[in-house]
């Protein structure tokens, strides 16, 4: 094979480009990645050397970018279909987590001060255009 490697996607820590590559590879798509036990040893230097890159052959490319543009960074309900705000109507929902009331706050804040897990903190959506935020049920 005489062709190069293409950096197609770069993630923060080894296990997103882990999941990539299964799905590249799924596809019968070759994929290399690069400073993953880097990264792995030390999280904190991610951003500073480019993160965990994922690398394809070039002729693969554009395969590979179109099955990376297929997969949904935004909430999916049980089904698999896109999760809508109510208020706007956009799929651009992100799953977060909050800290809102008062029995979050101390149960974050003893987790936090002794360490111990796991921490009691309630899950929301919020639509990424208006800024909703609400609960499917």
């Amino acid at each position: 094979m005489n062709s190069s490697l293409k950096l197609i996607a770069s993630f923060q820590y080894a296990s997103e480009a882990q999941i990539v590559k299964a799905r590249l590879e799924a596809e019968d798509i070759q994929v290399v990645i690069n400073n993953e036990h880097t990264i792995n040893t030390d999280p904190l230097i991610s951003n500073a050397i480019g993160g965990v890159q994922l690398m394809v052959f070039e002729e693969d490319e554009a395969q590979a970018k179109k099955i990376l543009e297929s997969i949904s960074k935004y909430s999916l309900d049980d089904e698999g279909e896109a999760i809508h705000c109510p208020n706007c109507n956009s799929s651009k929902i992100e799953y977060y987590t909050s800290i809102t009331d008062f029995k979050s706050f101390i149960y974050f804040f003893v987790g936090f001060l002794f360490a111990v897990l796991p921490m009691y903190t309630k899950y929301s959506y919020r639509c990424e255009n208006c800024k909703h935020k609400f609960n499917l049920k």
